[in-house]
């Protein structure tokens, strides 16, 4: 089996995955990727984003606020070059979800959002994707534990954390946050908890077997 490769920089992340492809995380730039972001975000699927009725100005206006921001962070993520997510990071303690929950040292948010589906269904793609998530996340050693809050009536996106080892730990209320930028209605969530694997998972396509040792 020819291993998988990674790299990293402090803005950047990227690993080959076999059978899957190369998989890239680079923070999101406002200008260049608000086109995207802009034609994912409006679809009803997205409502709990806050940003339905958003044009495309002030979608680049909220990604510029994130940019500027040290507690909060977004990323393209981008397979073989075509963007497939975007996933956001943030300390949770600077956020809503740390009015819900006694936050933790080493906990860090999370949000993601897959890319519309296109054409014929892909198996064991979101699995896959998603342990190049987590070779991000934890990539920095002093993270601990993942968080995540998902609306309460997204089946589809509780059944992806609990298939990957998120622990759901109750309902919670998010409050809501009105910003110059966005609004935040109420929400309904679930908290769930990822603790940091050990070992990460290995680079390697859902579907695809492993290599067996020569005997």
């Amino acid at each position: 089996m020819r291993p998988a490769s990674a790299t990293a920089t402090p803005d950047t992340y990227a690993e080959t995955v076999e059978g899957f492809g190369t998989v890239r995380f680079t923070p999101v730039d406002p200008a260049a990727d608000s086109a995207v972001l802009h034609s994912w975000v409006v679809e009803e699927r997205a409502v709990f984003w806050g940003m339905n009725g958003a044009s495309r100005e002030l979608v680049r206006e909220i990604y510029e606020d994130v940019d500027r921001r040290d507690t909060h962070h977004a990323f393209m993520v981008r397979l073989e070059g075509e963007p497939v997510a975007l996933f956001q990071t943030y300390e949770p303690a600077e956020d809503r979800v740390g009015e819900c929950y006694e936050v933790r040292e080493g906990d860090i948010g999370v949000h993601l959002m897959l890319a519309p589906a296109a054409g014929r269904p892909r198996p064991g793609f979101s699995r896959t994707l998603v342990g190049s998530l987590i070779r991000f996340l934890f990539r920095d050693p002093a993270t601990l534990r993942a968080v995540a809050e998902p609306d309460a009536r997204n089946d589809k996106a509780l059944a992806l954390l609990g298939r990957i080892g998120f622990v759901r730990q109750g309902g919670i209320t998010l409050p809501e946050v009105d910003l110059p930028e966005v609004h935040l209605p109420e929400k309904r969530a679930v908290l769930a908890f990822l603790d940091r694997p050990e070992p990460l998972p290995a680079p390697v396509a859902a579907g695809v077997p492993r290599q067996q040792p020569a005997s």
